[in-house]
């Protein structure tokens, strides 16, 4: 198979395998806006609290909108309880329509992992069954996927169980990112464990890859070296949605052209658009700090623009400093 080719979820056909990975704090829409615009197949939000949505907190709406330019998304969500995971899905799916609900397995931060939900579910399969049935139950047709961890830690691999009691719950896609829960986002992930996911699996859903994909080249690697039918950007795609740009020639063609200056910092601007109407000018400002200094790496002179970039506070402060190039 080509390493570019299309990928079912479920009833649902991707025209690619290039995926945006849920990030916190990253992942909203106007920057999923951004990676679509440059060619990712497939877009995951935020997570988003199951508790939250069910008590009706309306930060989870800005959360779960979808962009423009989004023909396809899925709307990860979290919790450890099966009732109000299955409650949090109709909800979703009432109101986003979006094509795949994601459940995450694997955050490894302790105020999510407390609760039961995240990393603890890779740790309980019993429970993540649980879950991932009332979820399915409850999302009335909607595709729904897991992401999990290789496990708690070294001594506690649980991906297998937790991959079984997935695939007996009936979800329709499966993506490790394979560091377990106590690495964090430390050290390198195991590939060799993904490609056992891969032939674990065997074909009965799809299998997606996430973890130091940095490089397109990386991003054929994996492929290659696992035979995952997908792959997620995650922190490589952070100020650099034109990776997908780049996979796709390099999947496609063997080779791939940089992105000039200019048209990384436009598309740093139409993201701070976007993210100023979806909240307002400060908070995105404030924001884009972050996204502007990875969007100006590789830029002669890029050290003296962030020494700037991490205290502007309005729009025209961005235009003062990226005159040069807009």
């Amino acid at each position: 198979m080509a390493l570019y080719h299309p990928v079912k979820i479920g009833n649902v056909e991707l025209k690619g395998n290039l995926f945006l990975a849920p990030v916190a704090g990253y992942s909203d829409r106007a920057f999923r806006h951004a990676c679509v615009e440059n060619g990712a197949c497939f877009t995951y939000t935020e997570m988003v609290s199951a508790e939250a949505l069910t008590r009706g907190n309306q930060k989870t709406e800005v959360l779960m909108a979808r962009a423009e330019n989004e023909k396809a998304y899925s709307v990860q969500i979290f919790g450890g309880t099966e009732d109000v995971m299955a409650r949090a899905a109709k909800i979703v799916v009432d109101q986003t329509h979006c094509e795949v609900i994601d459940i995450n397995c694997g955050c490894p931060v302790p105020k999510v992992v407390k609760t039961e939900a995240g990393s603890a579910l890779t740790r309980d399969p019993e429970r993540l069954y649980k879950v991932a049935k009332a979820v399915i139950d409850a999302a009335e047709g909607t595709p729904v996927s897991v992401k999990i961890r290789s496990g708690w830690d070294l001594l506690h691999m649980t991906w297998k169980e937790a991959a079984d009691a997935a695939l007996s719950a009936g979800v329709s896609a499966i993506t490790m990112h394979p560091r377990t829960r106590a690495q964090g986002y430390e050290g390198l992930s195991n590939w060799e464990i993904l490609g056992e996911l891969v032939r674990f699996v065997d074909g009965r859903i799809p299998v997606f890859g996430s973890g130091d994909l940095f490089t397109p080249e990386k991003a054929r690697e994996m492929i290659e070296k696992t035979g995952v039918d997908a792959i997620m950007f995650a922190r490589g795609a952070m100020g650099n949605p034109f990776i997908f740009r780049d996979a796709t020639s390099l999947f496609q063609t063997g080779s791939y052209e940089p992105v000039p200056p200019q048209i990384r910092i436009a598309t740093g601007f139409a993201e701070l658009e976007r993210l100023v109407a979806d909240t307002e000018e400060k908070h995105a400002c404030r924001e884009m700090r972050k996204r502007f200094n990875a969007y100006s790496k590789g830029i002669e002179g890029g050290a003296a623009l962030r020494a700037d970039i991490v205290h502007a506070e309005t729009i025209e402060e961005y235009k003062r400093i990226f005159k040069d190039y807009i």
